[in-house]
């Protein structure tokens, strides 16, 4: 529970360092108006849409970010509900997945563009079992 807990911390604190940052880098590029539009729909929405962060690109085209957070390295492993894997292969060319890594220490981030299929490999851990 307690580890839970943290985890969903550490989660939510990195999606508020991506509305920040997204702010900042769309005021910086002469987009203020845009930086006003960042929303955090996982907040405003819920968590089901397939991303956490909507954001802009500096021409006003919308973009889809999915944020993960761990306390740990850059290659730490994280998990991936089959909704947001979906809808960044849907919305592959507005799709961004924002990697904060080192994140309690020195937070870092890297940038994944695209459908997730074709930028990781994934393996399912989990299955839905129904009653026959």
């Amino acid at each position: 529970m307690d580890r839970e807990a943290r985890n969903r911390s550490l989660g939510a604190a990195g999606e508020i360092f991506v509305v920040d940052f997204e702010r900042y880098r769309l005021h910086a590029a002469g987009a203020k108006q845009l930086s006003e539009r960042v929303e955090h729909v996982a907040k405003t929405k819920g968590d089901g849409l397939g991303y956490d962060i909507l954001s802009f690109e500096e021409n006003g085209r919308e973009r889809f970010i999915e944020v993960k957070t761990t306390a740990f390295g850059k290659e730490t492993p994280f998990y991936i509900s089959r909704n947001e894997v979906e809808f960044s292969k849907s919305f592959s060319n507005q799709f961004h997945l924002y990697r904060l890594f080192e994140f309690r220490r020195k937070p870092r981030m890297f940038d994944l563009e695209g459908d997730v299929k074709q930028l990781c490999r994934l393996e399912a851990i989990s299955f839905i079992a129904k009653f026959i």
